[in-house]
């Protein structure tokens, strides 16, 4: 039988006839919403619009009347008629006050519209008219809960954010994409401690439903961040049944003269991993590797820095629109040897890519720092600082080591123009610490540090990246109660990149932050020639920091406990002839250090690619270490960090160790326990 899907030249006739169908009883509603659909696949909302006006006027009385007046609403939206989009399903809602899809999509029409007070206001009606919830109704109180806290996130009404996501939890706690969300901002509010206000079994949930770059954030335990992720990867990735293998990859040749090299990034545009990567892009050596740029981002874009990456890569690709199936038949059909996640973790990630296998090697690099704990990813890069070997065992992927681990841009465009201290409010006398990390990265040990620092470093403040209103008011409260007169705490608003990067010289000594440090801001501080006090950790974030000083050469300023930091901290804010001396060392070493010679980066690169693709040949790829994770995820999220301590693995460590020993004792058997303080088994 053909349809109007089999040939394209009856949708006409096929059009005409269900208008006419549609003023009578001829067409019910099961066979109205069936020609809609069919209408939908040719991608013309204009003939859906018509079709659902005309039953509308001659079926007013219909009993379902709401349900298709909240389906011409949808139609409506679709054909980018959002006016009558709104009106249509502001109509419903009166007639039908019981109707709670049309509160949903109509709260989401207005937030379209730019109305975002007034689509708050609808959910909020709505939450109030489910203020008692039931089976038939408890999904769309969350659903109205959960873009009330989205909207307000978005509009930096943090307060009003967290009070709508503890009231969704409070109706239903396994929901993992809300937790991420109230722990991201209760990060961003600077809200201490941040599990501290939950009691021990919702800690344990919500330590179970965090995200890993959250994960990461929080402690300093590489243990936890590999179980965590691959917690993460198996529970929110899903492991497909079906994948792509040998039968589609390139097949393996002895002659092959150039690698095809896939980059898979949703942040090649002005982002800190598109200004990163852009030099690395163009230096690749055409005689040996091909370049394919994946942009999966969902960020328009057609900035300086897209437009260097476009040009620098041999294929541009975007399959930001393009769903699973389509983006892996387009890298098999491009014959990808080795496919480089630039994402992780992050967002925008399109890991459920990697997850189908749709090239023989897959390797993780710089956009995530840690370990991705997933069945599919052969290697990840780092050098000798980040992971060493001690610390591989707790990654699941082989480790594979560059001279540095990041990349770096030297054609970046900073503002020539030197700003003054006044003009940031900075005053021109004193010692300025620095550290214009965002907010989420700052925990209480932390500033609890900066506040020592600085009271033993009488002229001098502290220049931080400016949070919401009531955030900087907690922060300045903080600093208060610790002795600090809030002067001495100044904010820094956001400005475009060449200007911020160019306003770093203003400082005269970067204090990093712990357990995540600075990465691409440490790079930008250390470009402009400012030095950096930093701890060593034991996780991925933790070191990058380390290793970023020791790649420019500024070893002296990397610690190894809180107690040598704030007394290298202490020792330099009130020594003004030795900060000048490492800012004249880091100048000298600009041109000539291993951290912004990306040359020797990308002929490392290169080199690394060869030995995975040998790996591949010789039968010899690495399989990704998974065991016993699930046991170490189940004892991480019984612990209270705030208590053991964000940044001593050594007692988190202990606690690991005793757990294992109790476990064993219960099931009377031996665990192998993989993992050890020291890095030997």
């Amino acid at each position: 039988m053909t349809t109007v899907d089999d040939n394209p030249f009856n949708y006409q006739e096929f059009l005409v006839d269900a208008l006419s169908r549609a003023r009578s009883d001829e067409m019910d509603v099961g066979n109205l919403i069936e020609t809609a659909e069919r209408l939908s696949s040719k991608g013309n909302h204009d003939d859906i619009v018509k079709l659902y006006y005309i039953w509308i006027l001659f079926h007013e009385n219909h009993p379902n009347i709401h349900a298709i007046k909240f389906n011409y609403g949808v139609a409506l939206y679709q054909s980018g008629n959002v006016p009558d989009a709104i009106k249509t399903l502001q109509d419903v809602m009166r007639e039908d006050k019981n109707f709670y899809p049309a509160y949903i999509n109509g709260g989401t029409y207005l937030e379209a519209a730019g109305q975002t007070e007034s689509a708050v206001a609808i959910w909020q009606q709505l939450t109030a008219e489910l203020s008692s919830v039931t089976k038939a109704t408890i999904d769309f109180k969350l659903m109205a809960l959960k873009q009330i806290a989205r909207v307000h996130r978005a509009n930096n009404k943090h307060e009003e954010a967290e009070a709508a996501i503890l009231q969704a939890l409070s109706i239903k706690e396994e929901q993992p994409e809300i937790v991420e969300q109230l722990v991201g901002i209760r990060q961003a509010q600077c809200h201490w401690p941040l599990f501290g206000d939950f009691s021990a079994s919702s800690r344990k949930n919500y330590l179970n439903m965090i995200a890993p770059l959250t994960a990461a954030t929080y402690v300093d335990d590489p243990l936890f961040h590999l179980a965590n992720a691959h917690r993460y990867n198996r529970d929110r990735m899903g492991w497909p049944k079906e994948y792509f293998g040998p039968a589609q990859w390139p097949k393996p040749s002895d002659k092959l003269t150039r690698l095809k090299i896939g980059y898979v990034s949703s942040d090649f545009r002005d982002h800190a991993v598109g200004f990163s990567m852009t030099e690395v892009l163009e230096l690749h050596n055409r005689e040996n590797v091909e370049i394919f740029g994946y942009y999966c981002g969902s960020v328009k874009s057609t900035d300086k820095t897209q437009i260097r990456i476009k040009n620098a890569v041999d294929h541009w690709i975007d399959i930001s629109e393009l769903d699973d199936e389509a983006v892996c038949q387009k890298i098999i059909a491009d014959g990808i040897h080795i496919l480089i996640d630039l994402n992780g973790y992050s967002k925008d990630a399109r890991t459920t890519v990697f997850a189908k296998k749709p090239a023989p090697i897959i390797v993780n690099w710089f956009g995530y720092p840690g370990t991705m704990g997933s069945p599919y990813h052969h290697y990840i890069l780092a050098d000798d600082t980040i992971i060493p070997a001690e610390l591989e065992q707790y990654y699941s992927e082989k480790v594979v080591k560059l001279a540095c681990y990041q990349p770096n841009d030297r054609k970046r465009t900073v503002s020539t123009r030197i700003p003054s201290r006044a003009e940031f409010g900075l005053p021109d006398d004193v010692t300025v610490f620095c550290c214009l990390n965002g907010l989420q990265k700052l925990n209480r040990p932390t500033f609890e540090l900066w506040m020592r620092i600085l009271k033993n470093v009488p002229d001098s403040v502290l220049w931080i990246l400016s949070g919401t209103a009531k955030t900087n008011e907690r922060l300045l409260a903080f600093a208060k109660d610790r002795g600090i007169s809030p002067e001495r705490i100044i904010f820094a608003t956001p400005l475009a990149n060449p200007d911020h990067v160019a306003r770093y010289q203003l400082a005269d000594l970067f204090l990093d932050n712990m357990p995540y440090g600075a990465h691409t801001t440490a790079a930008d501080s250390l470009w402009m020639g400012v030095p950096i006090v930093t701890m060593t950790g034991k996780s991925f974030a933790a070191r990058v920091c380390s290793s970023l000083l020791r790649a420019a050469g500024l070893e002296e300023t990397i610690c190894g406990t809180i107690a040598e930091y704030e007394a290298k901290a202490i020792s330099l804010g009130n020594d003004k002839a030795k900060l000048a001396e490492l800012k004249t060392l880091l100048k000298n070493n600009r041109d000539s250090c291993v951290l912004f010679d990306t040359t020797k980066l990308v002929r490392d690169l290169e080199n690394a690619y060869k030995m995975m693709w040998n790996d591949y040949l010789t039968d010899n790829l690495p399989v990704p270490d998974l065991e016993n994770l699930e046991l170490y995820q189940d004892i991480a999220t019984d612990m209270d960090y705030d208590l053991i301590g964000l940044l001593n693995f050594d007692d988190i460590f202990e606690n690991y160790q005793n757990s294992v020993v109790k476990n064993d004792r219960y099931l009377m058997k031996t665990t192998k326990f993989r993992f050890s303080g020291t890095g030997k088994s």
